[in-house]
């Protein structure tokens, strides 16, 4: 029981991790399987769904297709949501509040409501689902979380740096480009990193509005029921290693420039 008690966290830490890292692994472990049908049962070690990852038909175009929805719905979120951000932090107006209230509205409705609805006006403004009708439903959603995260770094920076930068003569555009901005531009990073996964991973609101468009999400599912592929789980190996490395350069750029300014 002592020993129990002076090792709990590292317990629960180990537990924690295990909980979380249990299904990449086996994504990680299946990718190199040498399945015939499904790739449920091991079946042998192979090289070959790394070296042709497109070995599987409309594997890679709905990948394409998850990717260039993305990068569009992350500029427009992410250029619409820092705008807004800056505008709520920034400024007193009226209807200040009820704008706050109204961002959260799309993240706290189910995303089964939110696709349903967005549907209904798509197909009463006579829209033809599709590519560009996923586009504008992941901004929707998206913007709502851009704000927040933007919001979020705005109201944590110190005024009084602005402030010194205009007396030392610097107009509002050039407090905002070399004091402002940069002091910002890690939690827009941030905000667009979000928004970017929360669009890539998309599969409800994208089923709705997707028409004959298929998304790497919607592929994954339409496959599953006849056997996934192993290349699905060599694509969501990649992404997932992408993703770490982005994150580990961040904080080491982070650190480097933390010991710069010491």
């Amino acid at each position: 029981m002592t020993w129990l008690r002076k090792n709990a966290i590292r317990i629960y830490m180990v537990l924690g991790f295990g909980y979380l890292f249990i299904p990449i692994i086996y994504t990680f472990i299946f990718s190199f399987n040498d399945y015939v049908k499904s790739n449920l049962v091991w079946r042998g070690f192979t090289w070959n769904n790394w070296k042709n990852p497109c070995g599987v038909p409309d594997i890679c175009s709905s990948f394409q297709n998850s990717v260039k929805i993305g990068f569009i719905s992350t500029i427009v979120a992410t250029l619409l949501g820092t705008m807004i951000a800056f505008a709520l932090g920034r400024y007193a107006f009226k209807g200040r509040g009820v704008v706050n209230t109204l961002i959260f509205l799309p993240m706290a409705s189910p995303e089964l409501v939110l696709g349903a609805s967005l549907l209904t006006i798509f197909l009463n403004l006579g829209f033809n689902l599709g590519f560009w009708t996923i586009v504008i439903a992941h901004v929707m959603f998206c913007i709502s979380f851009v704000v927040v995260s933007v919001k979020a770094r705005i109201a944590s920076l110190d005024p009084r740096l602005e402030q010194a930068a205009m007396d030392l003569y610097a107009d509002e555009k050039e407090t905002f480009r070399y004091v402002t901005f940069p002091l910002v531009a890690p939690g827009i990073a941030g905000a667009a990193l979000l928004a970017f996964s929360l669009s890539f991973d998309d599969f409800i609101i994208t089923n709705f509005n997707s028409g004959t468009t298929v998304t790497f999400p919607l592929f994954v599912y339409t496959r599953a029921e006849r056997g996934l592929p192993a290349q699905a789980n060599v694509i969501g190996v990649s992404m997932f290693f992408l993703a770490l490395a982005i994150v580990l350069i961040a904080q080491a750029v982070s650190k480097r420039t933390k010991l710069a300014n010491k």
